[in-house]
Parts: structure tokens; sequence; C-alpha cells
């Protein structure tokens, strides 16, 4: 590795990514306001959002570490034309989950390269998850496996645990939905460098 490789995030799905495809890293949670960031973007769509987070993330740890290329990545959910953020609550989560039942949730999910004060790469893409219709017997059932972990996520569901009894389909690349888009970053490290061609 010719330079030191940071993710801007505490993310165990993206962790995980990371670990399994044999990237060598260190993780450093980003301290950014990302409503802040947001009030900046009126009119943006909601992947611009999701890229402008990323940027955002990475560049706030690249301050820290300008020697290093940092990874940032961000996450959001759009169902039926609205925005929903991590769930505060176990009873938020549970508006949620009611309302995405028998829907289509959009997840846009970002990651971008950032080194010194340049952004170097970002993307964004995007996976459609159909919910099934969900019963009340079942939203309180899952919210007892997984409150409080689920608080950490967009959508209110792990796909690598219980959270994959929430959909009936799924269309997309299967790293968009825990939360960045793998491939594409993968390229761009091996654009700069970092991994072998």
């Amino acid at each position: 590795m010719t330079k030191p490789l940071i993710l801007a995030s505490k993310s165990a799905s993206r962790r995980a990514m990371l670990d399994a495809a044999g990237v060598g890293y260190e993780s450093v949670p980003a301290d950014i306001d990302e409503r802040a960031v947001e009030a900046g973007l009126a009119g943006a769509s909601p992947a611009e959002v999701a890229e402008a987070l990323s940027v955002a993330k990475a560049a706030a740890v690249a301050e820290l570490h300008p020697q290093a290329l940092v990874i940032g990545s961000d996450s959001l959910v759009v169902c039926a034309g609205r925005r929903f953020d991590k769930p505060l609550s176990r009873e938020e989560a549970g508006e949620h989950l009611r309302f995405f039942s028998g829907k289509v949730m959009e997840l846009h999910s970002a990651a971008a390269l950032v080194q010194g004060e340049g952004c170097l790469w970002s993307h964004a893409s995007l996976a459609r998850l159909h919910v099934r219709t969900l019963s009340e017997e079942f939203i309180e059932h899952y919210l007892g496996l997984e409150w409080p972990a689920i608080g950490h996520t967009v959508g209110a569901f792990r796909i690598e645990g219980p959270g994959v009894q929430l959909f009936e389909s799924i269309d997309g690349d299967q790293f968009t939905v825990p939360g960045m888009p793998l491939l594409p970053l993968l390229g761009a490290l091996r654009e700069e460098g970092v991994l072998l061609a």
C-alpha cells in the first residue's frame, strides 16, 4: 500500500465489506453536522445528498490526516417521496416500518475518496427494496429482536440480520444495501494505486 487508507466511519457493515474484500484500512469516524451540510443542498436529489455527505465526512477526517486517502460513505432512504433518517426511538422505528409496509424503499448509498483538500472520486448507487406487507405482530416481534441495533441504520434494518425478512425482492447491487458502492470504490482504490490492478 502506497499511502495510509482511512475509513471515515464506524459502521460495522462498511467495515465488514472492506474486511471481506481484503482491504487494509484504519477506521476514524467523522464528526460532522449532517443537517448543516444538507442545508446547503436545497433542491439536490437524494443521490446528490448522499454523495455530498460522503465527501463531507471524508474531508473532515482528511483535514486531520492530510497524508492519508480517506473513504467517506453515506446512505439515505426515500419511500413514497419522503426522506427517512435513522430512527431515534423504538417507537419511531415502528412508525417507519408501518410506513414502508407494502411500498418500495429507495436506498441511495454513496462513497467518496478525499486526500488533503481534494475530492479525488465520488459515486452514488441506488437499490430498490420491495417491502412486503408487514403485520403488526411481525413489526413488534422484529423490534424486540433488533432494537436498539437498528437505531444506527437508515431504513430500520440490517440486511445481514433479521431485516432481510422485511423484503419480497431487491433490485440493485448487493453492496449498495449494506451501505457502500463497493465495486466502484475498489476500482477507484486501484486507480489510486492503493490496491493492485
